[in-house]
């Protein structure tokens, strides 16, 4: 299995998948910027790339949405079977997509690289909805770095 299988799944079974600000577009920014993360700073790379696809897929709306990080959560496992993850890196998958929304800098909990990419990795991304970022709502070094820096390239790619 792989990331596009679920990815097919998705799109079969969801609609937020073409949201202007929640959907695929914004799915590949974060693919971008939390594998880049994950890779610099001892994350998970696969966590980090299953993270970006399935952290938004169960919105409900554009609007606020609390829960939308646990029906994440629950989804991905609904589809277990189709990740491609040993059972440590799901757990980790699980707690990213659950934890996305609410998680904060400076709680202990949370200093795990794999969690601190995928989360960064969303935030640097906020710009497409009109928010400006808070570099104190970033969890890595790297992730306020890059922040601090604007849009730069990174492997050809438009990053941030």
């Amino acid at each position: 299995m792989s990331v596009d299988t679920l990815f097919a799944r998705i799109v079969e079974e969801t609609d937020m998948w073409q949201s202007v600000y929640h959907g695929t577009n914004h799915w590949m920014s974060v693919r971008v910027n939390a594998m880049y993360l994950a890779e610099n700073t001892g994350g998970d790379v696969a966590v980090a790339e299953y993270f970006s696809i399935l952290h938004d897929c169960m919105r409900e709306s554009e609007d606020s949405d609390p829960q939308h990080g646990q029906r994440a959560s629950r989804y991905a496992q609904e589809n277990r079977g189709l990740i491609d993850l040993n059972d440590r890196q799901f757990s980790l998958l699980r707690r990213a997509c659950a934890g996305h929304t609410f998680a904060m800098p400076g709680c202990r909990a949370y200093t795990d690289p794999t969690l601190a990419a995928c989360w960064d990795g969303d935030r640097l991304d906020i710009g497409r909805v009109g928010e400006t970022l808070d570099t104190r709502c970033l969890f890595s070094d790297l992730a306020k770095r890059l922040s601090e820096l604007g849009r730069i390239q990174i492997h050809g790619a438009s990053y941030y």
